[in-house]
């Protein structure tokens, strides 16, 4: 028999009855019920009910024991009460007799509870997180963290794809965030980076003549923290292939995605259906390249019937070049009361608010209310109400300006409106590919253009789409979101030489400049490199939306805060003169 236990916390019941067995796990918490001591044992499986009272030789011991030391017991299984079965828990219908008790760890007082689901601050979960980690809500999504990445392997190598890893340690290159540098010893004055992601060498080995490759990989970012990002590190499922095109992509990450989805999903329904939307098409629609299409709004350009109408506000805007109209539907909105609590939504995001119309039952029909209604007529009113297949009891909200500027508001404002009228399904993943994505984009402060996504993507079009308007070239680039979220990025890369050296250039990028920074692609793309593709999708995110969580730090086991620390192992750290010494470098400290 193992010298701490004979069965785990989850194991015993009613056919144990009489069996002497040893247990080892944590105290979650002591009971005194009139003399009669009532210890809930958990481990990492479950947990049993421990009982002694004044008859038993460990008694005494019993009593000194606290929440969350460790403790190891010995003791007869005998039946419960048929009054006081447990039915919640698999050991329900028994209790163990302690007749010895052993402690293996004493735990001084906590600093959070592992009992109960009290919600305590931030920095002190991160600082004490293996305590944290105690708690069942995060022991649930770490095991389904582990089951989630399990599984896609599974559904990986059943597909025919093999598992290699590539290097930590790597060049700097630009991936669209800041680099983690690290000094070279050997080299001094010299720097590695932590790879952004594997995108480079997942390429070389296409060029290698592998046809399949995924990798479970951790990335590196220097990022700003969000929600749903870690400003660190993350993992993702990096997947590339020879002699695809988008579609083959698609096909062949959907029954992945979609299994996943629905192993672990919870009875939440998985939409079947993957809409394309193009990029354009998403933002004008949903104002974000990421849409809950949970949610049924869809916002429309409604410019036509501003002009030159009475609302100085939005027919002066629309004589300004590249301004738009765009109208937020909102069924069952119709009230005065939720249009004044959108405005007010508008205003704490720094707006002075909303214009809005609602539709109510009037006199003679249908009746358009609001101060946009009173200032264009009943005419233009009735126009927006037609196309917007509005009704008695809806209403619209109202944005104009240059798009860019004001869909990022309305992309919020969509979510808060569909959330406040209970129009979002929350029993459901609905995903969307976003296709067609702008291969560049102009810096509004220098002009400059640059590459709005993934610089090794192949240009719609190839060589020829390259010689107009860099604006207007759209790549072979390619999301899947879900829920608001982007789950997946990918494209189907540029293996042609000189088609790369013409798209870096146009970002200014000289040929030199490229043989620098990639220069282990550049070689290799001069001997038969392959037609491929591929994508990535984020691991910390998939299984936050999984769990049903709305902060990704609940599903990774240690996280930075907010402000890219490390509580728990005190990182970042100071720099030693040593270490300093031994590297080459100066640390300048900015007071």
């Amino acid at each position: 028999m193992n010298e701490f236990r004979s069965h785990n916390c989850d194991e015993l019941n009613a056919s144990n009855n009489g069996d002497f067995v040893k247990l080892s796990g944590w105290v979650h918490r002591v009971r005194d019920h009139g003399g009669i001591l009532f210890i809930d044992l958990r481990d990492h499986y479950g947990f049993t009910q421990i009982i002694a009272d004044p008859d038993s030789k460990a008694f005494t011991e019993v009593e000194t024991v606290r929440a969350e030391w460790c403790i190891k017991i010995q003791g007869k299984v005998r039946l419960r009460e048929p009054s006081l079965i447990n039915k919640k828990i698999p050991t329900g219908e028994i209790e163990v007799f302690i007749h010895q008790l052993e402690v293996l760890g004493h735990s001084d007082e906590l600093p959070l509870p592992v009992f109960g689901d009290q919600e305590y601050p931030e920095e002190t979960r991160l600082r004490y997180r293996f305590l944290d980690l105690r708690r069942e809500k995060l022991q649930k999504n770490m095991l389904l963290r582990s089951n989630i990445i399990s599984s896609i392997r599974k559904r990986m190598w059943g597909m025919n794809f093999h598992e290699f890893q590539t290097p930590i340690i790597t060049a700097s290159s630009p991936e669209g965030a800041r680099d983690f540098l690290v000094p070279s010893r050997l080299h001094k004055g010299r720097f590695y980076a932590l790879p952004q992601a594997p995108q480079q060498f997942k390429q070389l080995i296409m060029v290698s003549g592998f046809d399949k490759y995924f990798q479970i990989a951790p990335c590196f970012r220097d990022e700003d923290p969000r929600a749903d990002r870690s400003p660190t590190d993350f993992y993702q499922l990096d997947i590339e292939m020879s002699f695809v095109e988008q579609a083959d992509v698609f096909n062949m990450v959907k029954p992945i995605i979609m299994g996943v989805f629905k192993e672990f999903g919870t009875g939440r329904t998985v939409d079947e259906e993957w809409p394309l939307i193009t990029y354009k098409d998403a933002f004008s629609r949903y104002g974000t390249d990421k849409p809950d299409l949970r949610n049924p709004i869809e916002m429309q350009d409604v410019s036509v019937h501003f002009v030159d109408s009475g609302f100085a506000i939005f027919s002066n805007l629309l004589k300004q070049e590249g301004t738009q109209i765009r109208a937020i539907p909102a069924p069952t909105g119709g009230s005065r009361k939720f249009c004044d609590r959108m405005n007010s939504f508008a205003q704490n995001e720094g707006l002075p608010g909303m214009g809005y119309i609602f539709w109510r039952e009037g006199v003679s029909g249908v009746e358009a209310a609001g101060p946009l209604a009173k200032n264009i007529g009943a005419d233009r009113t009735e126009a927006i109400r037609a196309q917007l297949g509005l009704k008695v009891g809806d209403a619209a909200f109202f944005l104009g300006g240059k798009p860019k500027h004001f869909e990022p508001f309305a992309s919020k404002a969509r979510v808060a409106i569909g959330q406040e009228l209970k129009l979002t399904e929350t029993d459901r993943f609905a995903f969307a590919w976003i296709v067609d994505f702008p291969m560049y984009e102009e810096n509004s402060e220098n002009g400059k253009i640059d590459f709005s996504h993934n610089p090794f993507s192949m240009p719609q079009g190839g060589m020829n789409a390259l010689d107009g308007d860099p604006l207007q070239v759209l790549g072979h680039q390619y999301d899947l979101s879900c829920n608001g979220y982007e789950l997946l990025s990918g494209a189907i890369r540029n293996h042609d030489l000189e088609i790369m050296y013409k798209a870096f250039k146009i970002a200014g990028y000289s040929a030199e400049d490229v043989n620098k920074r990639f220069g282990g692609m550049v070689n290799a793309f001069k001997y038969g490199p392959p037609p491929h593709g591929g994508c990535a999708a984020g691991i910390d995110r998939i299984v936050m939306l999984l769990a049903d969580e709305s902060n990704i730090r609940e599903v990774i086991m240690f996280p930075m805060n907010q402000r890219a620390e490390d509580l728990l192992m005190g990182a970042p750290s100071d720099l030693t003169n040593d270490q300093a010494r031994e590297l080459g470098i100066r640390v300048a400290v900015e007071t």
